[in-house]
């Protein structure tokens, strides 16, 4: 826990560090693409400390004044398997995005989506002194968290506090000043394969930056894709990505549960590969164009191009129906939401006021995916495309990007976290009490 902690803590230091200077690079680094924005803090709403922070979907405060793209390497199921392949693709990225925004940005935040994260639900209680919540009882139940045993190899990758009660009255925004016996709080904690930060941790290294912080895809593309509303009221966002499918569960305006699922839209392209027998560009082309997953009597008639270049004139000028493309599409679509639909059976989804599903991420994009979704997931869904944030190229404004911008806004007003007061509260320096006092005032 402690070399995290002790990293994770740095990494914050780095990220006040950047936002002095003004400017940060933004990456998401996943299967099919890395994304690299550029940001700078303008004056207007300059973020000179860690108050000031308004709610995620409030005004950014930044402009993006560079973005990029490139497609992934070494990078499967949101996980870096090859590090020089992978370093060499970021590496790509930002300097395109550098290149666009004229500047030399020297700290990074990073998202990224496989990992096999878990959730947790942390409480603690603690008994009032004075039958009046002060702003030491509110350190002192933060930290006296049981944390559960998560396993070697693990890391904690975000830990927030999303609930306060007193006595019987839950869901308090800030319970000071207010009179009762007991205090508690709810945290949730999502813990991730290790290996899995410390290879991104690695690559950006090598790529001569500072990582300034780092975030689970399936939680920032949920900042970017739902609106204020769905955040509160409860909304689950399913980001469909190229190797693996985040999905993320919030209710006012916390996240309280993430996951993914080691498949995608690339898992989709290998299928229409494999049954039309063509290559994985020509098959991406044919999805991209024809793809979709309802067919109707139209779709017999249609017919579709495949082509291909091996020199064999029967082989290169096959068609193949539209049906049929579906039919090779919709089976894995399917198990995508069926495995989606598993886990948010597992995280008590139904339990929850409001029930809308977001879709996003490049995977989104097939037509008729929404319909097919609600018939499986049975709720109200819709497709959701990131915020609107000044200075994104056009070209940036698609749902592929809803963890590139989810991630900007994230590092923009970031939720503290854990790592700012775990300290117990009788071994409190007084500076670090502060810190989660400060820490209280900001975010509720």
């Amino acid at each position: 826990m402690n070399d995290l902690y002790h990293s994770q803590r740095t990494m914050r230091q780095m990220r006040k560090v950047a936002m002095q200077r003004g400017v940060v690079a933004i990456l998401d680094v996943g299967s099919s693409k890395i994304a690299a924005l550029v940001l700078r803090f303008d004056g207007s709403s300059r973020i000179e400390d860690e108050g000031e922070f308004g709610s995620l979907a409030g005004q950014s405060g930044f402009r993006v004044i560079g973005a990029a793209t490139t497609r992934s390497r070494g990078v499967r199921f949101g996980e870096v398997t090859a590090m020089a392949e992978t370093e060499r693709a970021i590496r790509t990225a930002l300097q395109a995005a550098q290149k666009m925004a004229g500047i030399r940005v020297d700290h990074v935040i990073a998202c990224f989506a496989g990992a096999e994260p878990r959730s947790y639900g942390l409480d603690a209680q603690v008994t009032l002194e004075d039958q009046v919540v002060t702003e030491e009882d509110v350190a002192r139940v933060l930290s006296s968290c049981d944390v559960p045993e998560y396993g070697e190899g693990r890391e904690v990758l975000h830990a927030q506090p999303v609930n306060f009660a007193l006595d019987h009255r839950s869901g308090l925004i800030d319970p000071r000043g207010q009179l009762g016996n007991e205090l508690s709080v709810d945290m949730h904690m999502l813990t991730v394969d290790a290996q899995a930060v410390q290879h991104l941790a690695y690559c950006i290294k090598r790529c001569d930056l500072e990582l300034a912080g780092i975030a689970s895809s399936a939680y920032v593309s949920g900042i970017a894709a739902l609106v204020e509303d769905e955040q509160e009221l409860g909304a689950a966002c399913i980001d469909l990505g190229g190797g693996a499918t985040g999905v993320s569960i919030f209710i006012k305006k916390h996240m309280i549960y993430a996951d993914s699922i080691r498949m995608g839209g690339d898992h989709v392209t290998s299928d229409i590969s494999l049954g039309l027998q063509v290559p994985m560009a020509n098959a991406e082309r044919i999805k991209t164009f024809y793809g979709g997953v309802h067919a109707t009597g139209m779709d017999d008639r249609e017919m579709i191009e495949i082509g291909g270049e091996t020199g064999d004139y029967e082989h290169d000028r096959r068609t193949a129906s539209r049906a049929e493309l579906i039919g090779i599409m919709r089976p894995r679509v399917e198990e995508i939401f069926e495995e989606v639909r598993a886990r948010l059976d597992a995280a008590g989804f139904d339990h929850l006021p409001s029930q809308q599903i977001v879709l996003t991420g490049g995977g989104s994009q097939i037509p008729g995916l929404d319909g097919l979704a609600s018939k499986i997931l049975g709720q109200q869904v819709r497709l959701g495309r990131p915020l609107r944030v000044h200075g994104l190229p056009q070209a940036a404004t698609g749902p592929g990007f809803s963890s590139a911008v989810g991630l900007a806004l994230f590092a923009a007003h970031p939720q503290d976290e854990w790592w700012d007061f775990d300290i117990p509260a009788d071994r409190y320096p007084n500076r670090s009490l502060k810190r989660a006092v400060k820490w209280f005032k900001d975010n509720w």
